[in-house]
């Protein structure tokens, strides 16, 4: 694949003319197109392979009012229309899986009995992974609106009761009701954030 490019357009489609989504317009998001994006997501590359991404999609009105207590109360009008919205979340115990997602070493000693290499290795990955979830959703014309405004704990006793898997961020999913996202914020140019050595 090396030497390939998108096309202006699925630039367009994933980056540049994509928005953060506040309000939805009132179209269901089917579970075959959520299993679609999850498909050509995971191939996006973790450390060792660990994949610590574990997913919960809130559809029904009555899951969404399982998460309503433990948003900000900014966010609950986005959660609670959205046509889908995800818990996107990690296993703490995902190295018990290298043995058959990184076979090549053994990968499961590395993390055992170290805790803060886990929680390290569990939170950075699982966010790259959501995120490579956002790319995927939106190549397949989603819109998202990804946020941190609820309470982890509460989501995490609420959903993840044995405590293995703990909440990263929320992103709310579907297709965004234009006339209601904001305008475009600016972002830093190139010489701003980088350093080329």
């Amino acid at each position: 694949m090396g030497g390939q490019t998108l096309t202006d357009q699925g630039f367009d489609i994933i980056f540049r003319g994509a928005r953060t989504a506040n309000a939805w317009r009132d179209e269901p998001v089917s579970d075959e197109l959520l299993k679609k994006i999850y498909d050509d997501m995971k191939w996006g590359p973790t450390s060792a392979n660990s994949s610590p991404l574990r997913i919960v999609f809130l559809k029904t009105p009555a899951a969404k009012e399982r998460l309503k207590p433990f948003l900000m109360e900014g966010n609950i009008n986005k959660v609670m229309t959205s046509p889908v919205t995800a818990i996107f979340a990690y296993d703490s115990k995902f190295y018990e899986h290298l043995p058959f997602l990184f076979p090549h070493a053994d990968a499961r000693s590395w993390f055992e009995g170290n805790a803060p290499l886990i929680e390290t290795t569990a939170f950075r990955n699982s966010s790259l992974q959501a995120a490579y979830f956002i790319i995927s959703a939106r190549a397949h014309g989603l819109d998202c609106g990804p946020m941190s405004g609820f309470d982890n704990a509460r989501t995490d006793a609420e959903f993840f009761t044995d405590g293995r898997f703990k909440s990263n961020f929320i992103c709310a999913m579907g297709y965004a009701d234009t006339s209601k996202t904001l305008p475009r914020s600016p972002r830093f140019r190139f010489e701003d954030a980088c350093r080329i050595l």
